[in-house]
């Protein structure tokens, strides 16, 4: 026994070696991954390994889809606030013209305004939804537009007294905290569409929107995703109608150049199933038909043999409390071939994860269909996935395309090495963490328990369960609650399992130490460490933030009596410690159950009770130290990247090279 116990030791740390040394070659150790910090943000970079091994034509595949991404970087500031693409173009037009004192004070408070405008795409602050404010007075603003080449400036600078002037647009926008206060509002009881500053409604109600697409839904369960393309609003005579995007509709200034570039990215497809894929892309952007989208997504998720991958489109519905419109992003990547070999073991094993579920058997997939997996490495992001970046996708959204034909699952390897990278030098585990050996455990597993559960949530979370016949989909449903309800269940899939030997049974993952490490990690974040990033005062307003919190208080509460979790005031401090694993497993298990009935039967009343009850509010005494404790530390509670440069070496007209560069300057 004595001996078989030391050979199990040695083969848990021969994994873990083997594993760390993976990591360590996955990027070069003299590249520099933090650039250059600003407000609540530091700015990291990522290397693309691997870009130097693709032929030619998957160069040029990557460059053209490369241009198609950053081609649509104005629909994603237009989609989240009204006025922000004004604001946008005279923030750069001062940055760029503005011919005075650039040392002052002042100057350096509008530095950070701009850099905090660029990276949340807008005046809402990326993860909260919060309008933020500038620090330098509207006095200073004019007296930079005075000093700047108003030639440059969307509106007239001159006129005060005409509708047109820029500061009668645009000034309430940024100085008026209760103006736009909130892209998004999720707030119980009240009008969810009048009280988002999001684009996506002009001058219609929640009570309309409703009554508008159930109109829509015809007979049987293959819906598209309704509304996923385009802006309600009322015309002149009060009709509601719908302004789609698309080429000759809303955004066709971008979108035929977004085209532009995917039909050359056609031209030089891997194979015809990348060729067909990115066919029916293009369709869909000139059509603007919510099928056309559902059929490339089919072509889409066929084309698994393809080294060169994009996600391109109006995908997630986050920033729409009806959970409708889709917010425009693009990724383009190539497959880490080594890295994919992890999820892809995982998810050979997709069809026993669904049948040892913990939920019900009615609400179980009777048949587990062509989910597939790889680690991805990302050459460029943009709209909703820049700056700040997802670590992992799990696409197409729509419920009857992956339950019929399948999904593809994906972990943004490079993406999230450099956070990995960025991290081990922070300081805020040993001040949160409940004692050494909790440090200790963290340092050894929480990189691959992170990665572990990122795949277990993307592979097996998003794609299990099934909704019952005849029920809506959860956006319908659920409504405003969809999303945290969705985030909720993926996270509880991963939970459940990270804690299962069949883990270390595949080879993924040395022992349950990794799985602890999870728990630590989770909960922690779930009832401390996610409210460094709200101010004093709020509560939780953003989907993922939510559901961590609604998971982690509700398995709190329910094993109190037990002592499951608990919290320990030491040294005037905080903190929490998981005592009873195993039972917090079941705990995991239990809540997984209640929110797939919840998903499956369209149960709207216990969904708002859930998130609402467990989801929302916030222990502000707790919020007060936590922000003490955490602003000791100087360190940036968000982080997001330079994207890299693509340029092309050609030989006339003939590209014959694409180099690849990574900018420091975030300006």
């Amino acid at each position: 026994k004595e001996k078989s116990h030391k050979f199990r030791q040695m083969r848990e740390l021969l994994l873990l070696l083997i594993w760390l040394l993976f990591l360590s070659q996955t990027m070069s150790t003299s590249f520099d991954v933090s650039s250059e910090r600003f407000g609540d943000l530091q700015i990291l970079r990522y290397q693309v390994p691997g870009f130097e091994e693709l032929t030619l034509g998957q160069k040029e595949l990557v460059y053209y889809l490369y241009e198609a991404a950053l081609s649509g970087r104005d629909i994603i500031y237009d989609q989240r606030y009204k006025h922000n693409l004004a604001i946008r173009r005279t923030i750069d037009t001062i940055y760029e013209t503005y011919n005075g004192d650039r040392t002052s004070s002042d100057w350096k408070k509008f530095d950070v305004y701009a850099k905090r405008i660029w990276f949340s795409n807008g005046i809402h602050h990326h993860y909260s939804n919060i309008k933020f404010l500038p620090e330098f007075s509207q006095e200073y603003f004019n007296h930079l537009l005075s000093n700047s080449d108003a030639s440059k400036l969307p509106y007239p600078l001159s006129g005060c007294e005409t509708e047109n002037n820029l500061l009668t647009i645009i000034g309430p926008s940024i100085f008026d905290p209760t103006v736009g206060s909130k892209i998004l509002n999720q707030a119980k009881d009240i009008d969810v569409v009048q009280n988002s500053a999001n684009n996506f409604y002009v001058g219609v109600t929640q009570k309309e929107v409703e009554e508008f697409y159930s109109k829509k839904l015809g007979d049987g369960d293959q819906q598209p995703e309704w509304g996923l393309n385009s802006r309600l609003e009322k015309d002149e005579s009060g009709n509601i109608i719908e302004r789609t995007w698309k080429v000759g509709g809303l955004y066709t200034e971008a979108l035929e150049k977004v085209v532009f570039w995917l039909t050359k990215a056609v031209q030089v497809a891997e194979n015809p199933q990348q060729k067909e894929s990115l066919e029916k892309l293009v369709k869909y952007y000139e059509s603007g038909d919510v099928k056309d989208w559902d059929a490339y997504n089919l072509a889409w998720v066929k084309d698994t043999e393809s080294r060169v991958d994009v996600v391109n489109g109006f995908v997630e519905n986050y920033l729409d409390a009806m959970g409708k419109r889709g917010s425009f992003e693009s990724v383009v990547s190539i497959k880490d071939l080594e890295a994919s070999k992890r999820i892809e073991t995982i998810s050979a094993e997709a069809k026993w994860f669904e049948e040892n579920s913990p939920i019900q058997d009615e609400h179980k997939k009777k048949e587990v269909k062509g989910i597939s997996a790889r680690v991805i490495t990302v050459v460029v992001e943009s709209g909703d996935s820049a700056p700040s970046t997802p670590i992992g996708i799990n696409l197409p959204n729509n419920r009857w395309v992956r339950q019929a034909h399948g999904s593809k699952s994906v972990s943004l390897g490079n993406i999230v090495e450099s956070y990995n990278l960025a991290s081990a030098k922070s300081p805020v585990l040993r001040e949160f963490a409940f004692d050494e050996a909790a440090v200790e455990r963290q340092q050894l597993y929480a990189a691959l328990a992170s990665d572990l559960h990122t795949d277990m949530h993307e592979v097996i979370g998003h794609a299990s369960g099934q909704i019952n016949k005849g029920v809506g989909p959860p956006e319908q449903t659920l409504k405003q609650y969809s999303s945290t309800i969705e985030e909720a269940r993926a996270d509880l899939v991963a939970l459940y399992y990270v804690l299962d030997p069949k883990l270390v049974e595949l080879g993924v993952m040395p022992s349950l130490e990794v799985g602890m490490a999870e728990y630590d990690s989770y909960v922690l974040n779930g009832l401390i460490t996610q409210l460094t990033r709200i101010p004093v005062g709020e509560n939780l307003e953003e989907a993922h933030m939510r559901n961590r919190q609604l998971i982690a208080k509700w398995a709190y509460e329910k094993g109190k009596e037990e002592r499951v979790i608990e919290y320990v005031r030491r040294d005037d401090k905080t903190f929490v410690v998981v005592r009873d694993y195993q039972r917090l497993r079941v705990l995991f298990g239990d809540l997984l159950r209640e929110i797939q009935r919840v998903v499956s039967e369209g149960d709207f009343a216990s969904a708002q009770a859930l998130v609402e009850g467990y989801g929302v509010q916030v222990d502000q005494t707790l919020l007060a130290e936590v922000s003490q404790r955490f602003k000791k530390l100087d360190v940036a509670p968000y982080k997001g990247f330079l994207q890299p440069k693509l340029s092309p070496v050609k030989d006339g007209d003939r590209i014959i090279d694409v180099t690849i560069d990574y900018p420091t300057d975030f300006a």
